[in-house]
């Protein structure tokens, strides 16, 4: 049998398709979009291409907008060379911006960062990114708050296996959704968050507003963007009522005082009540109380999605929510205590050992120089100019050349529209892309690269007992190259290919891969991995004595004084001051509300809040234009879903086409009904494949991509993440002329 795998899950190759590995018990939906995506030849890019206005050397103008001129790959190639060569020597390598961003391939060669990065690196190095555009805000604040990475944090957080046997009350803010759940970085075999909820006991309370992040808990319906002030609200209850744990933040907390002071008000005389919480979250005060005391008669689990942070001050509820487990004096103990991100992907809480398999080595950047990943925009639009980023004062660079390969700005970027406006500034644009994506329809060089289905890999995932030797399925579609060979091309014209591929064809780079693999199983005392030959035969390996069950900070909590922390105290710090002497108005130095910039509680008349979810039919912007997200769509429009009393007295039917709309953008989308949903908000999910054009004197997005209508500003000085779930929008029927999909077929080409 033959395999292949992505971030979706793994699948047998047969002679009609794909089919999910048997032992999947909850199969994705993506994936039965995956191979016709791959096939859409309308969507692909099937030669190298340049933009006709840069050869013509408009300086970017007409980036947004043009026409291209197909190539040879000799061609394309010695161009990139040649302009990567006279940026370096013009401007240094501190002007090149090497934007690459995951998920483009679960496999472990042909992992489009680390390829790119190597080359660069090896070219004299790029302005990079720090963070993801998932979960920056934990990023930066949890290794101020538990002195550890985030990564190190979601690696040890307690296992399913524990919740089920010892939870009695699952708090998930933000829900803990199997649509999310359906990926997993470095690839997945199994998907099992639906069966791990499914054997749950306890009580499983949905903190959301919306149903569906956890349609099988009770839903505690709140107000979006608000649940910093609900946890907070939580904690005075707590601490009123005598019903905290006073011993446990007296031994494993530090700044528990003045976090006390905050909640009863000592300073400013407004205390974190109930009363002052229920107007803000759109709660009843007492209905808050008693959630409080359930907690604290409960054997708890408090778990704050990654969605509640990618708010205006996300840092707020991540570091509420931790303060909320603390008062409850439960962390450290089985099933129990805080989490951040169950669900959000497939991995979390797997009950597996933490293998950290080998990769491609991607070299030392010699620019040490970067940006907060969400701060791209700003790089663009505002070179030389100042920003704050976790306490230091840095300096944006002058970007004038971008690479971006495995990722698509345009799609999880924010205020698309004003994108296009910074990615007119760089001299060149080079995109190693699959699809003609709105970054690809964006680039002044054009590279098409292959999907995974079209080349040989290995998949090796850190918490996925199943090793997977992945098979092409077809031939390349076009002239597609995969990213290495790409890579290859140009720097044999740089005079780098020796040191690029160090010798080793792709074969030898896979070889390479698995011995390392099989040294680091033989480390770990574990049993011995076939030989590469073995392997490749077998398709898939699962590897033997991986079973590891964890208990989120244990170690600690048995012993602080052995185990302590890495944060300035050695504890949980409910007050940092490494955080208060940043002296920063918009993330002081211990949890607390602060009002959004947009906001359901000041908003004008009609607005409605935008959320703004991951989609289940693809991967972020991955497989839009495959038959399973094609076939979801209205009329060829993404769809929003609206409650059926907003849609009544907006006038506006089941099926139809709307406008959302407010100062940054709008875009057009389908309508469906969701009884489930808060009236006072729209969900539209991410990743339709942005599609603007000029309609009616004004430029709008046509395909339903949120993008269009988010704020691209940073969640606080700290951690200057992203902020795309607050968002105010207005909602109207469509009733003129649906403007026509320019995804839908293949851009426009010339001969020069």
């Amino acid at each position: 049998m033959k395999y292949t795998a992505a971030h979706w899950g793994t699948y047998e190759i047969h002679d009609n398709g794909l089919k999910p590995v048997a032992d999947d018990p909850e199969p994705s939906r993506i994936g039965k979009g995956w191979l016709s995506a791959s096939r859409n030849l309308d969507g692909r890019i099937l030669r190298p291409a340049i933009r006709k206005g840069w050869l013509e050397g408009d300086g970017g103008a007409n980036r947004c907008d043009d026409v291209y001129v197909q190539v040879s790959w000799d061609e394309a190639a010695t161009r990139v060379a040649e302009e990567l060569t006279r940026i370096s020597k013009t401007y240094g390598n501190g002007a090149i911006y090497g934007g690459s961003y995951g998920w483009a391939s679960a496999g472990r060669f042909h992992h489009a960062q680390s390829q790119l990065k190597r080359f660069l690196n090896l070219a004299g190095g790029y302005v990079s990114a720090r963070e993801t555009y998932s979960h920056a805000a934990g990023e930066v604040l949890i290794p101020h708050i538990l002195g550890m990475s985030q990564g190190d944090f979601q690696d040890q957080m307690t296992s399913w296996e524990h919740i089920i046997e010892h939870c009695t009350m699952l708090v998930a803010f933000g829900g803990i959704s199997a649509r999310p759940a359906q990926v997993a970085s470095s690839g997945t075999a199994r998907h099992e968050t639906e069966h791990w909820l499914g054997r749950m006991k306890g009580r499983m309370v949905n903190v959301s507003p919306q149903k569906s992040d956890m349609p099988n808990a009770e839903w505690f319906s709140i107000r979006p963007g608000t649940d910093a002030a609900l946890m907070l609200a939580l904690c005075h209850t707590l601490l009123v009522e005598n019903l905290h744990d006073e011993a446990f933040l007296q031994k494993y907390t530090s700044g528990w005082p003045k976090l006390r002071a905050y909640l009863l008000g000592e300073a400013d005389g407004e205390a974190r009540s109930a009363d002052w919480a229920a107007p803000i979250c759109d709660v009843e005060a007492e209905a808050i109380r008693q959630f409080a005391r359930d907690m604290a008669r409960s054997r708890t689990m408090i778990n704050v999605a990654w969605g509640v942070q990618r708010t205006d001050h996300g840092e707020q509820p991540i570091w509420a929510g931790l303060a909320l487990a603390a008062m409850l004096g439960q962390i450290g103990q089985p099933g129990t205590g805080y989490g951040f991100g169950y669900g959000c992907v497939a991995s979390i809480g797997r009950p597996t050992k933490n293998l950290y398999w080998p990769s491609v080595p991607q070299g030392r950047n010699p620019v040490a120089d970067f940006i907060p990943v969400a701060r791209v925009t700003d790089m663009l639009l505002y070179p030389g100019e100042r920003y704050q980023y976790n306490g230091t004062t840095r300096t944006y660079p002058d970007i004038r050349m971008i690479f971006w390969s495995g990722g698509n700005p345009y799609h999880h970027h924010q205020d698309l529209l004003r994108l296009e406006k910074g990615w007119e500034k760089p001299e060149t644009v080079v995109v190693f892309e699959q699809g003609w994506t709105a970054t690809a329809r964006r680039a002044d060089i054009v590279l098409p690269a292959t999907t995974p289905l079209e080349r040989t890999d290995i998949m090796l995932s850190k918490t996925e007992p199943s090793l997977i030797y992945m098979s092409p399925v077809h031939a390349p579609v076009g002239e597609a190259k995969d990213d290495h060979e790409i890579l290859r091309l140009i720097a044999a014209r740089m005079g780098l290919e020796e040191a690029f591929t160090e010798g080793r064809s792709q074969e030898d780079w896979l070889r390479w891969l698995w011995d390392q693999s099989s040294q680091l199983v033989r480390n770990e005392g574990m049993k011995e991995l076939p030989d590469f030959e073995t392997f490749k035969a077998m398709g898939r390996y699962r590897v033997e004595g991986d079973e590891e069950t964890r208990i989120a900070l244990a170690d600690f909590i048995a012993d602080l004084e052995a185990h302590p922390l890495g944060s300035e105290s050695g504890r949980i710090t409910l007050y940092n001051e490494t955080i208060a002497s940043f002296a920063l108005d918009d993330c002081p130095g211990h949890p607390a509300w602060l009002r959004p910039v947009e906001s359901l509680l000041d908003a004008p008349e009609g607005a409605l809040h935008m959320i703004s979810a991951q989609s289940d039919t693809r991967l972020h912007s991955q497989n839009d234009r495959g038959s399973e997200s094609l076939d979801s769509k209205i009329e060829g429009r993404e769809v929003c879903r609206l409650h059926p009393d907003t849609a009544a007295r907006l006038g506006i039917a089941e099926g139809s086409i709307v406008r959302l709309h407010n100062e940054r953008g709008a875009t057009l989308a389908g309508v469906a009904f969701d009884a489930d949903l808060r009236g006072d908000v729209v969900a539209l999910q991410t990743g339709a494949w942005f599609d603007a054009r000029a309609v009616e004197g004004g430029r709008m997005d046509v395909h339903g991509n949120p993008n269009a209508l988010t704020i691209d500003k940073g969640t606080s000085r700290l951690a200057q993440g992203n902020i795309g779930h607050t968002a105010l929008v207005f909602v109207e029927p469509w009733d003129k002329p649906l403007p026509p999909l320019s995804i839908s077929k293949q851009p426009d080409f010339v001969d020069l």
